[in-house]
């Protein structure tokens, strides 16, 4: 029987990912992996209490606490420190140590992929297994097209290198990836803290602007009064419409230049341009119809967020059926009335209606109710909103780009390392 090579030699240097120092050695993930595959049946087991490293889970950094009976399917036996690497869509890099935090037994998913070595840092293999360089090996071999259905082959996934330094080493590159991991995350937290309190800021902002408060000094300097704010119905001060849908059959509908406006185009924004056009053809033939700029938008159907967002019309435009189109009378100034919706957004959501998916109506939004303050107040609560909303919005992009960059260093550091 031929003698089994040198595990630390056994990646022929056309294949090493790049020079490393004379005292590394390149191996490969089959040749340092001391796992010796255990499946388990919790079945078998339905009173005892499991630790179960699930990839749900991973998200969290919290292995879930179940009884056997919960476990629908046989599982893997891990130990303390094994490296879990997830096969389902690599695209996503997930790398979880087994941290052990019971006295359970540990159990992992069959969509990992388990490494073991008690003779290798398991936070230095970690940190490579997140690193740029190894999720494109991740990605280099693939079955399955897109999404959930990717999975990453084991027998390939076994053959990808890993450069390993001395022992030592290894620690002293966990101990200053972590040094300088810590100090991005506490970064991160005040860039993510900038980002959570923007959607409380503008909210609090909101309330002020339609109780009357944020222009409570300009009523005084105007010799005016809250008194002076009337009720209505939003179908008392605005004409309100849809649009409609031409023919898909008909591909010469969609082949001419007038825009046409569907739900998923309306996020709190001014609409400049469309991601379709129809031709006058298709208005005479559809129940869609012109609106001039000016108009608001309110999407009526969506999932998720969508539905109840407004926009403001500032082109010659058509829409979808699930739009409502209002055009304020000379009482309501249009971006007053998009910041109503904003600052409504919530409660007229709750007013949908439907079975499988809720919507809103264009008489639901003629019936919801605002008050209105003069002409002159509502330009200058729409004066401050601008300028205020505008500054949380630069703030907000600020820190999001913050956490982007830190995304970005994360993984350079790894690369360096």
């Amino acid at each position: 029987m031929a003698k089994k090579r040198d595990a630390l030699d056994l990646v022929p240097e056309a294949k090493r990912p790049y020079t490393i120092p004379e005292n590394w050695k390149w191996t490969r993930i089959e040749d340092i992996n001391q796992y010796n595959a255990h499946s388990v049946d919790p079945s078998q087991n339905p009173d005892d209490i499991f630790e179960l490293y699930s990839v749900p889970s991973s998200a969290e950094d919290s292995p879930e606490i179940v009884v056997g009976a919960d476990i629908g399917s046989t599982k893997q036996s891990v130990e303390k420190n094994d490296i879990l690497l997830c096969k389902i869509n690599p695209r996503i890099n997930r790398v979880w140590k087994v941290s052990q935090r019971t006295n359970h037994k540990l159990l992992a998913s069959s969509e990992w992929i388990i490494i073991r070595n008690q003779r290798i840092n398991p936070d230095y293999l970690m940190f490579w297994f997140t690193s740029p360089i190894f999720r494109k090996f991740m990605l280099s071999h693939v079955s399955g097209v897109g999404g959930s259905l990717m999975r990453a082959q084991p027998k390939y996934v076994n053959q990808y290198p890993v450069p390993l330094p001395p022992f030592p080493e290894q620690q002293r590159i966990v101990d200053r990836i972590e040094s300088i991991f810590a100090k991005l995350d506490a970064a991160r937290e005040k860039a993510q803290a900038v980002v959570d309190g923007c959607e409380q800021r503008r909210a609090a902002i909101l309330h002020k602007a339609f109780t009357g408060e944020l222009t409570a000094k300009w009523r005084i300097q105007n010799d005016t009064s809250l008194n002076s704010w009337e009720c209505k119905n939003l179908g008392d001060c605005c004409k309100i419409s849809s649009g409609g849908t031409p023919s898909r059959k008909i591909s010469e509908y969609y082949e001419g230049n007038i825009p046409w406006v569907k739900t998923g185009e309306i996020n709190w924004n001014e609409i400049h341009c469309t991601e379709e056009s129809i031709s006058e053809t298709a208005v005479e033939n559809s129940s869609a119809k012109l609106n001039a700029p000016g108009a608001v938008l309110v999407a009526m159907y969506g999932m998720g967020v969508t539905r109840g967002k407004a926009a403001i019309l500032c082109i010659p435009a058509t829409t979808n059926q699930a739009v409502c189109v209002l055009r304020p009378d000379d009482t309501l100034f249009n971006r007053f009335l998009f910041y109503f919706f904003m600052y409504s957004y919530l409660e007229l959501r709750s007013l949908s209606v439907g079975g499988n998916q809720l919507n809103l109506s264009g008489k639901i939004i003629s019936r919801y109710t605002i008050t209105i303050p003069t002409i002159d107040e509502q330009r200058e609560i729409v004066r401050i909103l601008d300028s205020v909303l505008s500054n949380e919005q630069s703030a907000k992009s600020a820190a999001e780009t913050v956490l982007e960059n830190i995304d970005m260093m994360k993984k350079a550091i790894l690369g360096r390392a």
